[in-house]
């Protein structure tokens, strides 16, 4: 047994998770109309990846998962698994057991896997090609297509046919080989049409050559020139560098030591000394001045006071007052009193405290004078410091004065290093288009044996002299087309290599497409030798069949050559496109004679003959090269009980080949079957599986 089992789950009536054992040759699935046991013909189809919705009654794949009922919510996907024994190696797969499994979502997204790994359609299909099983080939016969093999046209016959006897893999390999072939004539067109291509392109080329070589003598001179002048700047280069890094050596040096000097008396800490001492020295002044006003003021009150006194010292006293005097010393007795009174009224007439004033005003004077002699001498000390700061701001002055021509200097000498930059940069530029333009020859300039002596003794003049002499020899050289001239060689080699490729190639393509006739003419002897072999053998079992179906009779199929009217093909040889011709098509046609009947051809059969004609014919197909399962779909529904018999007796014949899994409503066919699955719908709509294993049952009964 080659099918070992059928998982189906949201797929169309089968809701919920259904899985069919196959333990037996034959396998029956019944149950009344309408219950769903089409939809496990439609499964097989399915997982076998059939792509056409509409051979499994449907319009997209979203009609193919379960929609719902009032019992079940609708199922966002369909999932169909067949499981097949693979221990005989009938798949290319190196497992005793091969899983095949597709899934349909609902937004029409489909998914397929191999032994739960996913895979693209394409691997799916080439894994059962192998095993000549396919998701609508002629082992899955569907209710109502038994008949189609009679009233197909002779061409889909015979290509029914070939597909029965296995021969698609060859039609496909010769149909490889003649796109291949094809591929290979336009290979062999696109390759001359490069061969003619290229062809003028190396005539100019050739042409470019000529000119090369007339630039060689050019290009030889320039070299030598262009060694010499390179030789020469790069010396002049290095002294000019070195001259400069002398001059810039101790003028950097004497820079650092006056910013040192500089930095250790900035300008501007002393302008803001010399400012705070001149205002110190403004304040000291005004204070001196006030002093001086101050002893002037004071000297002025002695110089008063020394007249009071003189004055008080001649005084007039009236007699009134000497009466008054008398008459306060008449009243006292004592004499002590007496000499008090006349004590305070010659105190009175004289400077009261005149002299012990003089004395504070005069030393007064003297501490005013002894402050003023010392803010003067702060004063000079001030002038000092303001003189020795103003000598300072004068030194760094002439430190900066100096800086400033150092700095001068250095900008000069930067100015010049500038200069040699661009002429350095000219130089570098000259050496990348000299080596550009003439390679390694002129890139070894330094090994050139020119004396320092004399490219330094040499006026500047004469080098750029030298200079316009390379660049009139590169216009020359340029003129003459040979400035690039290793690129056109190259571009020669290249072409005349390319050019024996190709010349290479085409015999290699013609070797290639007689290789491929004949592989061509082998595969179509191959397929006309199987096919006509093949016929034979349909023929004799369609006979036996036949013969089983109708009790006598004969039945072969024929081959015939039809004539039709096509366009003529563009290739060269052929007729052009709008011309028209006959093409002879080598199709089948089924000539069949009943018994005791003057019956020949389809057309005179009834229905019932006709469904018998079919299904011997599909069952002389399956048994010449059986597949390893062949799928009923009530194929017998047209036959009545004694046909029923000879239809069970051939599907006993043909079990022995394949493994049969039968779809029917005839009770003849069910009593062929080993195992029998029920399909069962109830009101919800779900289809549910029932299944009777009869070597279980008699065991049990017995």
């Amino acid at each position: 047994m080659y099918l070992k089992s059928l998982e189906i789950s949201g797929f169309k009536s089968f809701a919920k998770k259904s899985s069919l054992d196959f333990k037996s040759a034959v396998t029956a699935i019944v149950g009344p109309n309408g219950s769903g046991k089409s939809n496990v013909a439609e499964a097989f189809r399915f997982v076998l990846g059939e792509q056409s919705i509409k051979s499994m009654r449907g319009k997209k794949g979203e009609d193919l998962i379960w929609n719902g009922s009032e019992e079940q919510p609708r199922a966002n996907r369909a999932l169909v698994k067949a499981i097949f024994d693979n221990k005989k190696k009938i798949f290319n797969l190196d497992f005793d057991e091969v899983s095949i499994e597709r899934v349909v979502n609902r937004d029409g997204v489909n998914e397929y896997s191999i032994n739960g790994t996913q895979v693209r359609l394409k691997d799916v299909l080439e894994l059962l090609a192998g095993a000549h099983v396919g998701a609508s080939g002629h082992h899955i016969i569907s209710q109502g297509e038994a008949d189609r093999i009679l009233t197909s046209s002779i061409k889909e016959r015979r290509s029914m046919i070939e597909d029965a006897l296995g021969l698609k893999v060859y039609q496909y390999k010769r149909v490889e080989s003649e796109r291949k072939l094809e591929k290979t004539f336009e290979n062999i067109s696109q390759v001359e049409s490069l061969r003619r291509e290229i062809a003028p392109h190396l005539r100019f080329l050739k042409k470019q050559m000529e000119k090369i070589d007339k630039a060689l003598e050019v290009k030889d001179g320039l070299t030598q020139i262009y060694r010499e002048y390179l030789k020469r700047e790069s010396v002049f280069i290095e002294y000019e560098k070195a001259n400069l890094a002398l001059e810039k050596k101790p003028l950097f040096e004497r820079q650092e030591s006056l910013k040192k000097n500089t930095e250790n008396h900035k300008i501007f800490e002393i302008e803001a000394n010399i400012k705070k001492e001149r205002q110190e020295k403004d304040t000291l002044s005004r204070e001196a001045g006030r002093l001086e006003g101050e002893i002037a003021a004071s000297q002025k009150l002695i110089d008063k006071t020394r007249r009071e006194i003189n004055e008080r010292e001649n005084i007039t006293i009236s007699i009134k007052e000497i009466e008054k005097l008398f008459q306060e010393i008449e009243i006292v007795n004592e004499i002590v009193e007496i000499k008090k009174i006349i004590r305070g009224f010659l105190d009175s007439k004289r400077v009261i405290n005149g002299e012990s004033l003089l004395k504070e005003a005069e030393e007064s004077v003297l501490d005013l004078k002894r402050r003023k002699e010392e803010i003067e001498r702060q004063i000079q000390e001030k002038e000092s410091n303001i003189r020795n700061l103003e000598s300072l701001e004068r030194e760094v002055l002439q430190l900066s004065s100096q800086a400033d021509v150092i700095k001068s200097q250095i900008e000069s000498l930067h100015n010049k290093e500038e200069r040699l930059r661009a002429i350095e940069g000219d130089f570098l530029r000259e050496v990348e288009e000299a080596s550009v333009l003439l390679g390694v020859a002129v890139t070894g300039f330094n090994n050139l044996d020119i004396s320092r002596e004399q490219i330094l003794g040499e006026e500047r003049k004469v080098q750029e002299e030298r200079r316009r002499e390379v660049e009139r020899m590169k216009i020359r050289l340029e003129e003459l087309g040979a400035s690039g001239g290793e690129d056109t060689v190259k571009e020669f080699r290249e072409a005349t290599e390319r050019d024996a490729f190709l010349e290479r190639e085409l015999a290699d393509l013609y070797k290639s497409s007689d290789s491929l006739k004949t592989m061509i003419a082998e595969l179509q002897d191959r397929l006309n030798t199987e096919f006509n072999q093949g016929i034979s053998k349909i023929n004799s079992a369609f006979q036996n069949f036949f013969e089983l179906m109708f009790g006598g009779g004969t039945a072969r199929l024929e081959l015939v050559q039809e004539k039709s009217q096509v366009e003529g093909d563009l290739e060269e040889g052929f007729a052009p496109r709008n011309s028209i011709e006959e093409k002879s098509e080598v199709g089948i046609e089924i000539d069949v004679s009943l018994p005791k009947k003057r019956i020949r051809g389809l057309n005179m059969l009834s229905g019932g003959e006709r469904a018998l004609t079919s299904i011997a014919l599909l069952f002389a197909m399956s048994q010449v090269n059986p597949p390893p399962f062949i799928i009923l779909d009530e194929t017998d529904a047209a036959l009545d009980e004694a046909n029923s018999r000879k239809y069970g007796d051939m599907i006993a014949a043909l079990s022995k080949y394949s493994q049969l899994i039968l779809i029917t409503h005839n009770r003849e066919t069910m009593s062929r079957a080993g195992v029998i699955y029920g399909v069962t719908m109830g009101s919800s709509g779900i289809s549910k599986l029932l299944s009777i294993e009869f070597a279980e049952a008699v065991a049990v009964a017995k």
